[in-house]
């Protein structure tokens, strides 16, 4: 039994043994060619390189080939067991890809996904990864809440705002005044509440101003509240920051590329030209031109500046001419901005075209891939149920057979055991009736000695007779002698085996109460021989002169002897020395 046991439960194991090593091949295999995919789009547009995250980067076949193999390591996450470090990193990616190239509804699913798995595995990760994690759990947050809010979602983004000021706030570092800011800019740029957006921005300042003077966080903040103050008409609140920012961007370093923020740099100068032109300080505004122009020119001839940079600079020279009174040159710049302008948007349309043409036709070909993975997989599957099912059915059959056979067992074990019941009654019964043929022949035993104790004790009686008859020939005539002693004669021969037979009488008596005396030595070791005789004289319920008689001596010595066995026996007054005896 169970040995079958046993082989059913290897079966099991082994089965399970089967279908992980089944799925632990299937994961290798998935992981290898995510890390295949992975190198492969590295080796044109590495990870960690601003430009991977620029549309004007891909020409069209590349944006065709990085688009598909974009969605085939995504296709492949799910099927990699662990790594929950590199799958966090992976959908990380694609969503900050996504975002900053223009896609946010695909920007949305892969965050979703990366906060879902995030939540799932956070306890299987080590401290090392989830501290590595940090900023980009916070960045994305953030980039999650400016896609929802792009699609017209405000409630679900406000959601998220709040979620990464929550989880931001728990680290107190360089984050938390960022998902400040952020916060701020939802309600400046999508709800349009600038009292709302006033106040987070201004905690936001204040935390970076003790904490964070030298980070480019400090720059975005103050150059959101000077923006902030523009609108509300404060213009020279909103000059004093351009000019702090302009300042500060000629030195900072921004963290990610560790390199000069141009375009920043650019920006918050284009500012202080305009603010300070429409203040009408036109030579404060002429000085941080030329100033500007001359950094405009060495980040154009580096490929440092950017479009946006570029036609901020044009507005803040047309501001500077406008109210410079140089309306000539003004409307030539004005038509300059317009034709960049212009010209930015159709290539932004165009691109914008080609990328969602791109992002479709790779769609539908993920979609057909998928439809025909789906089919092999749903057929594999259906393979796979057959097989399992047919191993369960077996497994059940061979479990069936198992639950039979110790049925069948445990029956015999009880007919056997039933039995063995019988038989050891049968036993008993027959035990009974040996004890009771026993105690019948003890009986008869006690009879008999009984007997032969009687007659011992006439015997004794017949001495007597003789001793008187020696007696009375002594006292008679010779005459009469020579008669006695011929009957005295007669009478010994008659007697002559008295003691043969006392000596038989002892042992038959020793043999019969062989327990008894086993007991009584086991309870008063100190007993002698003739007081273990008398013990054994009066358990046989002997009256006291055939036992002096027995034992061959008189009345008065056996009273004697009875005292000092009550003495060996430790019995107290009250207790009788037969009934004792007897009892034991």
């Amino acid at each position: 039994m169970l040995k079958s046991i046993y082989l059913f439960t290897m079966a099991l194991f082994w089965f399970s043994i089967a279908v992980s090593q089944d799925n632990a091949a299937k994961s290798k295999k998935a992981l290898a060619e995510f890390k295949a995919i992975t190198a492969a789009m590295n080796a044109e547009f590495p990870e960690d390189k601003a430009n991977t995250f620029r549309r004007s980067s891909f020409t069209d076949k590349q944006l065709q080939s990085y688009l598909s193999q974009h969605f085939q390591r995504l296709d492949l996450l799910p099927k990699i067991e662990g790594q929950h470090a590199l799958k966090l990193n992976a959908y990380n990616y694609s969503g900050n890809w996504f975002l900053q190239i223009g896609f946010p509804r695909e920007s949305i699913k892969c965050y979703d996904k990366f906060f879902k798995y995030y939540e799932g595995s956070k306890t299987a990760l080590t401290a090392t990864e989830l501290v590595s994690l940090a900023n980009k759990i916070t960045y994305s947050y953030a980039s999650l809440a400016k896609n929802l809010a792009e699609i017209g979602d405000l409630a679900s983004a406000q959601k998220i705002h709040k979620d990464n000021i929550a989880y931001a706030e728990k680290n107190k570092d360089v984050y938390y005044p960022s998902a400040l800011n952020n916060y701020g800019l939802y309600f400046y740029w999508y709800k349009k509440d600038l009292d709302s957006a006033a106040i987070y921005f201004n905690t936001a300042y204040e935390i970076t101003k003790q904490n964070f003077t030298e980070h480019t966080i400090i720059g975005s903040i103050r150059d959101n509240i000077a923006d902030l103050n523009l609108d509300k008409g404060r213009l020279r609140d909103a000059l004093s920051l351009y000019e702090i920012n302009f300042e500060f961007y000629k030195r900072a370093i921004n963290e990610n590329t560790l390199e000069k923020d141009y375009p920043r740099l650019i920006s918050a100068g284009s500012q202080v030209v305009s603010t300070s032109a429409k203040l009408g300080d036109l030579g404060k505004a002429e000085k941080a031109f030329d100033e500007l122009r001359i950094i405009v020119e060495g980040a154009k001839n580096a490929a440092l500046g950017s479009a946006s940079s570029t036609l901020g600079f044009l507005e803040a020279k047309e501001q500077l001419l406008f109210h410079s009174n140089k309306l000539a040159e003004a409307y030539q710049t004005t038509k300059t901005i317009r034709r960049f302008s212009d010209s930015l948007n159709r290539v932004a349309e165009k691109a914008e075209e080609i990328w969602r043409q791109e992002l479709n036709d790779v769609t539908l070909d993920r979609v057909a891939l998928n439809f025909e993975i789906d089919k092999l997989q749903t057929e594999n599957k259906i393979k796979k149920q057959r097989s399992r099912l047919w191993i369960s059915g077996l497994l059940s059959s061979v479990f069936i057979i198992i639950l039979l056979f110790l049925f069948l067992s445990r029956r015999q074990r009880l007919i056997n055991a039933k039995n063995e019941k019988l038989l050891a009654e049968h036993k008993f019964e027959n035990s009974v009736l040996k004890v009771k043929q026993l105690n019948s022949e003890i009986e008869s035993k006690k009879r008999d000695l009984t007997d032969f104790a009687i007659s011992l004790t006439q015997n004794q009686d017949w001495i007597k007779d003789i001793s008187t008859q020696f007696e009375q020939i002594k006292a008679s005539q010779t005459s009469q002698k020579e008669e006695l002693l011929m009957q005295l004669e007669h009478d010994i021969a008659n007697k002559i085996n008295y003691d043969d037979e006392t000596k038989i009488f002892f042992e038959r008596l020793a043999k019969l109460s062989d327990t008894f005396y086993k007991k009584l030595n086991a309870a008063f070791p100190n007993l002698s021989k003739n007081e273990i005789n008398l013990c054994s004289l009066i358990r046989l319920k002997i009256e006291s002169r055939s036992i002096a008689t027995l034992q061959n001596i008189t009345l008065a010595s056996l009273n004697t002897s009875r005292y000092r066995l009550r003495k060996k026996l430790d019995l107290s007054e009250a207790t009788d020395l037969d009934i004792f005896i007897q009892n034991l």
